[in-house]
């Protein structure tokens, strides 16, 4: 991929309040691609998860875990590609884990299911 050298973007470089890359179109090689850019910490848990989608459209004769695959992802992809979205969405996970408070982690997961739904609705859209 040409102009995609160590010249690049990092993950942790902001354009404005933009995105940090184009979204990527909604195939596993975009994705992970995309992935490696805006967050590389997540690769393993891509690729394990492109093998079980994989493992479970063969074992179950369709392509419907491949889709939801990709529709995950891509609605990952374009949190990390919006460093406030994944400020808000990895804060918010974070305190609902270490909440004391079955009403607080409630609130701080529907935070970050708000961000991740305005993630599926945008790559949707497009």
């Amino acid at each position: 991929m040409e102009g995609n050298g160590s010249m690049g973007l990092q993950p942790t470089e902001s354009v404005g309040d933009g995105p940090l890359i184009p979204r990527p179109e909604r195939t596993p090689g975009a994705l992970r691609a995309a992935c490696a850019v805006v967050a590389p910490q997540l690769l393993a848990a891509y690729d394990q998860a492109k093998d079980q989608a994989l493992a479970e459209a063969v074992e179950y004769g369709s392509l419907k875990p491949v889709h939801a695959y990709l529709e995950h992802w891509a609605a990952l992809i374009e949190i990390e590609r919006h460093p406030e979205a994944a400020r808000a969405y990895h804060r918010a996970g974070y305190l609902a884990h270490v909440a004391t408070a079955p009403d607080e982690a409630r609130e701080h997961l529907a935070t970050a299911g708000g961000v991740y739904r305005d993630a599926a609705k945008a790559v949707h859209a497009k």
